[in-house]
């Protein structure tokens, strides 16, 4: 059992527990000068599309419109591993386009997916071996004996994380989830089940409704299966995960 916060804490490596690091989010109006230099050079090779940088950064409407625009997104996979684009912006620029695809619209959600996934790369490489695999497993069952020694806030964090947790396990590495699932390990099923229970239990929080995330969580639970297959293609369709052949980001 854990006996006090820093053992609940401990739990939740490689992502730290703390409320800005689930707040934090994809902020669209903080896409770096780079991110905004690359829009405009890759909309400029059409004159249908081009679009000046002021109209890109003085209209909020017509900013978020551009960013779904498909050509950055063919940009980004055929420039691979020569970017210089913040890893913000490649994440938000290509959840946004499986998500859409899927039927999901929301740009709030989008964001928050979006800043999953950044985070994510950033403390674990987009790649699972069979013993990370078992690590994963082992991890998210610590984090659900952690609950029962949680303080509420500790609470709100840690079933946040294992709905996060769930969703990139299922949604990026589905294939390996699966594979295991056929010697004994958790299947998909299992993983939809956590993640849709967490996400739902922590949009009726407090702290949810103070940060403006309970409608996000509230459709992170209803729509799990959706966002997670939505992963499932950005994974197999458009993420490389060859370390030697991701793109150069600025981080």
């Amino acid at each position: 059992m854990f006996s006090n916060g820093a053992e609940i804490a401990s739990v939740c490596k490689p992502l730290p527990l703390r409320l800005a690091d689930l707040l934090g989010g994809v902020d669209r109006s903080g896409f770096t000068a780079a991110d905004f230099d690359f829009v405009v050079r890759t909309l400029a090779r059409s004159k249908t599309d081009h679009i000046s940088l002021v109209d890109l950064l003085s209209d909020v409407e017509t900013r978020d419109s551009i960013l779904d625009h498909p050509r950055l997104v063919e940009a980004i996979l055929s420039n691979c591993g020569h970017l210089r684009i913040s890893s913000q912006f490649y994440f938000y620029v290509l959840a946004r386009h499986v998500l859409q695809r899927g039927g999901i619209g929301d740009r709030k959600l989008c964001d928050y997916v979006a800043s999953l996934l950044e985070t994510f790369s950033r403390t674990n490489r987009l790649q699972m071996s069979d013993e990370t695999d078992h690590r994963a497993q082992q991890y998210i069952s610590d984090m659900l004996i952690a609950l029962t020694r949680a303080t509420p806030e500790q609470t709100f964090l840690l079933r946040a994380h294992i709905g996060n947790y769930s969703l990139f396990i299922s949604g990026i590495f589905h294939e390996n989830t699966h594979s295991r699932s056929l010697h004994g390990g958790p299947d998909m099923k299992f993983y939809e089940q956590v993640g849709r229970t967490n996400f739902e239990l922590v949009a009726s929080h407090a702290t949810a409704r103070h940060c403006e995330l309970d409608d996000v969580f509230e459709e992170l639970a209803d729509r799990f299966r959706e966002v997670r297959i939505a992963l499932n293609q950005l994974s197999d369709q458009l993420l490389n995960l060859d370390d030697d052949m991701r793109p150069s980001l600025c981080l």
